[in-house]
């Protein structure tokens, strides 16, 4: 499985045509604790850079943009009873959505972990 990350912070992990996006490790802890996840339907068509979820959290409310054009095929429900798991595993059981790649290609433009750890070295 390889991951990839945007300069928005959202990293997407990818198993086939498959596609797990969540926030980073970085932006949790940008945002602090996190109160409110709203993750995109099942069913719904995303292009790359759409808003796809909302993350609130005690400082500020955050957009989460699709990293990849697809169509989503589950939501993280464990998030509406526990949102905190954004905190705890970001880029584990913290992840927002999953969704059915409709342009592996978009994948090339993306960081990979080598260069997102350099880019937020810099922030």
């Amino acid at each position: 499985m390889s991951r990839y990350f945007t300069e928005d912070h959202e990293w997407i992990r990818i198993d086939g045509q498959t596609g797990t996006v969540g926030i980073s490790d970085y932006a949790q802890g940008q945002l602090g604790d996190i109160v409110f996840v709203d993750v995109p339907e099942q069913g719904k068509g995303l292009s790359k850079g759409d808003e796809a979820a909302v993350v609130e959290s005690v400082k500020a409310a955050s957009d989460v943009y699709s990293p990849v054009s697809g169509a989503v095929i589950e939501g993280n429900a464990a998030l509406a009873d526990e949102p905190a798991l954004v905190n705890s595993d970001p880029e584990g059981e913290g992840w927002f959505f999953k969704l059915t790649l409709s342009d592996p290609s978009e994948l090339d433009s993306l960081m990979d972990e080598t260069a997102y750890e350099a880019f937020v070295a810099k922030l």
